[in-house]
């Protein structure tokens, strides 16, 4: 028997702003409180695989855990001036170049859904990219330092649990992204019965 949990008494509380900031608004409704992104498209994060069959992971430092950490790259949708109305699918494209120094033939998404649905309002764009070619150095823009892995496929789980072995913060999302990879088709097949374009 299937059954609907119940919504929150306070789930349709006025909202409150505690403190608002340049990128993140932290909110209180009820006795929830979360933070809202002040970029209302979310994040995007590129599946990306070279045409030699490696994924691309970044590393970088990342200040609010006080660790270094593998991703995949990845990049706030419509956080540069001027472009708020940025679609998850450019953002990914613009993240792949600028973080991994790959440009990419086209991008499909793949899945959406919330980062930390008891937090965070932001939204993550899992996005797959095809025909990859080198056209810079990467590393990020200019404050950034990021440092690209381009690992093996066959290799990827056991590369990112070796990294968490030796004190990396490994997100979580990329098994995620790596399941992507090897379920692709059924993505496909569930978007084709659903009528999902």
């Amino acid at each position: 028997m299937h059954e609907t949990p119940a919504r929150p008494d306070d789930a349709d509380a006025p909202v409150e702003t505690l403190h608002a900031g340049r990128w993140l608004t932290l909110r209180k409704r009820g006795r929830w409180e979360y933070v809202e992104r002040n970029t209302p498209g979310g994040a995007a994060i590129v599946v990306a695989v070279t045409p030699d069959d490696r994924v691309l992971f970044v590393e970088q430092f990342r200040v609010p855990i006080g660790q270094f950490t593998i991703e995949m790259p990845a990049g706030l949708v419509g956080d540069l001036d001027g472009r708020g109305d940025e679609h998850a699918l450019e953002a990914a494209r613009r993240e792949l170049e600028e973080e991994t120094g790959y440009a990419c033939a086209r991008v499909e998404p793949l899945h959406s859904g919330p980062s930390s649905s008891g937090m965070s309002t932001e939204m993550i764009h899992f996005v797959r990219a095809w025909g990859l070619r080198r056209v810079g150095a990467g590393g990020g823009d200019a404050t950034e330092s990021i440092v690209v892995h381009a690992v093996p496929r066959a290799e990827a789980g056991a590369w990112l649990m070796t990294k968490a072995r030796a004190g990396y913060s490994v997100d979580p999302k990329l098994f995620a992204g790596l399941w992507f990879l090897e379920h692709g088709g059924e993505i496909e097949a569930a978007r084709g019965a659903s009528g999902e374009a």
